[in-house]
């Protein structure tokens, strides 16, 4: 390899950190040629994970890594979201049993790429496209390894869990963790709940946040909240809550909560 080739692997590995995927799109963007790419994997500077994605010779990279890439240089919204993203941030109440299972969201029209699901990240990907609420709103970032990868905050990840009910995801479950929910910031969920397009969401939301006796559920303003005409039926046979128009699960409604 000549020195000028040399330079420029040199340069690539300095900008990017180990631990993340270089898609073609961006190295392409950054002046890497697809004879210089081959130049580099010939050389064992980079191999081939798939069509359009490469890492480093011998680097380990888990979907976090691959996340961050399609963030970052594809400028994509996907992003750990809903129990997903309550686990990286220590709030998870439950353990999975057998291969892990991992949910994205992403927006309407946002696809994975076919190196993203032909990949064995040694986990399940479960990806929904959804557009209950705008991208970058509710996001924060989170450390892993040396870079960083945005995800759901804990407000949003609620919401995420409560859009996948009662197909996706447990309800009680969605309740156990909001219980657990006893420090959020009362501006960030009414922007949230302002910007959410789905009523069953904001409505289960409220209600369980309610019910969990939250402090800061006195401090929103709910009038400024679009909750919808009509009933809601979360499920076919439970219980009606007037006070936002829902049907829930009876186990739900009679579940007593310490202290309250």
């Amino acid at each position: 390899m000549n020195t000028e080739n040399s330079s420029k692997i040199n340069k690539l590995l300095h900008i990017q950190p180990p631990g993340v995927v270089l898609t073609s799109s961006w190295l392409s963007s950054q002046g890497y040629s697809p004879e210089l790419l081959r130049t580099y994997r010939n050389s064992h500077w980079l191999q081939s994970i798939g069509n359009g994605a490469m890492i480093r010779q011998g680097d380990s990279v888990d979907y976090i890594g691959a996340i961050s890439s399609l963030q970052q240089q594809l400028n994509l919204s996907v992003h750990p979201a809903a129990k997903t993203a309550l686990a990286l941030m220590g709030k998870s109440h439950y353990l999975s049993l057998g291969k892990e299972v991992v949910y994205l969201f992403g927006g309407i029209g946002e696809r994975l790429p076919s190196w993203f699901k032909n990949h064995d990240w040694g986990v399940e990907i479960r990806y929904f496209t959804s557009a209950i609420l705008p991208a970058g709103k509710g996001m924060i970032e989170k450390e892993h390894q040396n870079f960083l990868v945005k995800i759901s905050s804990p407000a949003r990840a609620i919401m995420e869990c409560l859009y996948l009910t009662p197909q996706k995801q447990d309800l009680m479950e969605c309740f156990e963790i909001m219980k657990g929910l006893n420090n959020l910031n009362p501006a960030t969920i009414q922007e949230l709940l302002e910007h959410c397009t789905s009523i069953k969401v904001k409505r289960l939301f409220l209600y369980m946040a309610e019910k969990a006796g939250h402090a800061w559920f006195k401090h929103l303003k709910i009038s400024h909240i679009d909750l919808g005409s009509g009933n809601r039926s979360v499920v076919s046979d439970g219980v009606y809550i007037a006070s936002y128009n829902i049907t829930v699960p009876k186990e739900l409604e009679v579940e007593e909560i310490p202290g309250l």
